[in-house]
């Protein structure tokens, strides 16, 4: 697989270009667009319990879809659900990676994504436990919601991230988790911060500019005040005649 990003940094594509009858695993619903002899097929990706596995423990689709190129070759495209760009995570098999939830887009045959369990502190920070460890050798596509920082860290260096901004990290690198404001979790409410992680090297962080889950929040947020606004104005919607003959209520 030779992946090719365009239209990136902000409404990124990743077109895979595939040799003959090569196979690429791809996210449920990722599919753009693909050339003429490339077959597609939905599966769970190793049965029933693999799948509920990645649908329920890693936040990903219960399907899984598997492209596979013609006898010529062929290529298909795949884009995220976010607005942002795209990253090939370059594997080798002596470095694996966790992924966060929601960034896994497609991997190249000899790579392997998987449930991995990040440990109780990812579970209390709000990131569910549960994310993907790549592994293998070959190439991992990832998304990212805005645009992408990468960091290298060397022995010694330190650093804190928003949990909800990280995309994939080195796991061999160290880290802990804690709350952005120290004392009651009062404080941390009011000063809109949640958790953090801190990062020591050596390692390689992927970072994403914008935040997922303050998205969500604030979809959340103005979800009554847009559905309040569409009934106000339903109520000015001029009656066509027929609806005289309807009985009043």
């Amino acid at each position: 697989m030779q992946p090719q990003i365009r239209h990136n940094p902000s409404f990124a594509v990743a077109r895979l270009h595939l040799a003959p009858n090569e196979p690429v695993r791809i996210e449920s619903g990722a599919m753009m667009a693909h050339s003429a002899g490339v077959q597609l097929a939905s599966n769970t990706g190793g049965g029933v319990m693999a799948g509920l596995k990645r649908s329920l423990l890693s936040g990903e689709s219960f399907f899984v879809t598997t492209a596979t190129a013609g006898a010529h070759g062929g290529w298909i495209d795949v884009s995220a659900v976010l607005p942002g760009d795209l990253m090939v995570l370059d594997l080798q098999p002596d470095r694996p990676f966790f992924v966060t939830r929601g960034c896994w887009l497609a991997n190249s045959h000899g790579t392997e994504v998987s449930p991995k369990w990040g440990g109780m502190a990812n579970l209390f920070g709000g990131e569910g436990g549960f994310g993907l460890q790549a592994s293998g050798q070959g190439q991992v596509v990832l998304s990212v919601y805005g645009a992408l920082d990468v960091i290298d860290l060397q022995q010694g260096d330190q650093i804190t991230v928003d949990t909800g901004h990280v995309v994939a990290y080195d796991l061999g690198i160290q880290f802990r988790m804690r709350r952005a404001v120290a004392g009651r979790t009062i404080q941390s409410v009011k000063s809109g911060e949640g958790f953090v992680f801190d990062f020591a090297g050596p390692g390689r962080l992927y970072l994403q500019s914008r935040n997922p889950d303050a998205l969500q929040a604030w979809v959340r947020s103005a979800a009554p005040a847009v559905i309040g606004m569409r009934s106000l104005s339903c109520r000015h919607v001029p009656y066509a005649p027929i609806s005289a003959s309807l009985p009043s209520v």
